[in-house]
């Protein structure tokens, strides 16, 4: 009886390149297949909504101009969010970038501590801060107002910002910041003209994740927001309401999701060049 032989090496690399493929595309299609349904639901009717076809049979856009009809205000949603995703980007970029510069740059007594409270802050449980924060912000008479959202977004996007930006900023040559100073460039010059550019992708993958983010989150402005006037698109979304008061509207809140969910998909599109520079940037150099 002869010993069985073991699969050749060409066996073996078609083997392990079909279980790569067979992985790609099943982590494709668990990615897609809730935005796709998310589409294809948007599409049905109120009749049809609890139909499983995987594409309508009569596709419709009402449930489009339901969203954007006035009883929903979406409109107004749609620029709260934008003005608070983006001023907190803002923000949170500017002293997340200063912040991770002296991290990965400076020296001094308690680094590593300070950057393990900026993690701990960071884990820090979101529901714990929001009677205190509605009890404060009350009394400043900031309820339903921008600051009341962008502040604490800001303190919680912040350690995302800082933790990644000081990763990418530890592997930058630093060489090239000490010789523009040798040339005349001081500090300020150098960290503008030489670092910020090397930085630029880690910068923007930074800020696109600090973006989707706050965009995304709906705790502190469910709690911070009362009128429809003054929430953003998560909020909105869960509050729409049915032709009725026993209905729930499915449908539209699905095309809302679609209109909410198709900037930030063509965001990342445009930006992919950037993100893939600025996630990976720190595992290429050497």
């Amino acid at each position: 009886m002869t010993a069985r032989r073991p699969p050749s090496r060409v066996v073996r690399r078609r083997l392990a390149t079909v279980g790569t493929v067979l992985s790609v595309l099943g982590i494709v299609v668990f990615c897609i297949a809730p935005f796709y349904w998310m589409i294809v639901s948007s599409l049905k009717g109120p009749n049809d909504i609890f139909n499983n076809d995987l594409w309508p049979s009569a596709p419709t856009l009402v449930n489009y101009r339901a969203v954007f009809s006035g009883e929903n205000n979406f409109s107004y949603a749609l620029r709260n969010s934008v003005v608070i995703a983006g001023t907190t980007t803002l923000f949170a970029m500017v002293i997340g970038v200063i912040s991770a510069y002296a991290f990965a740059r400076l020296h001094f007594r308690g680094k590593r501590l300070a950057l393990g409270a900026v993690l701990a802050a960071s884990m820090f449980p979101g529901v714990a801060l929001l009677t205190p924060l509605f009890q404060q912000f009350s009394n400043w008479g900031w309820i339903d107002q921008y600051q009341s959202v962008v502040i604490p977004d800001i303190s919680f996007a912040l350690p995302l910002a800082i933790w990644v930006l000081s990763s990418f900023f530890r592997e930058l040559p630093w060489g090239l910041e000490e010789s523009a100073m040798v040339d005349g460039a001081s500090k300020g010059q150098a960290f503008r003209l030489v670092i910020l550019p090397l930085a630029a992708p880690g910068i923007f993958t930074s800020a696109l994740l600090v973006f989707i983010s706050v965009w995304n989150e709906f705790l502190i402005a469910n709690a911070m927001t009362l009128t429809p006037a003054a929430q953003p698109v998560t909020v909105a979304i869960a509050k729409f309401t049915g032709s009725s008061q026993y209905q729930q509207p499915f449908s539209t809140q699905m095309a809302a999701g679609v209109v909410v969910t198709v900037p930030l998909v063509i965001l990342v599109w445009i930006l992919q060049r950037r993100i893939v520079s600025g996630l990976t940037a720190g595992a290429l150099k050497g």
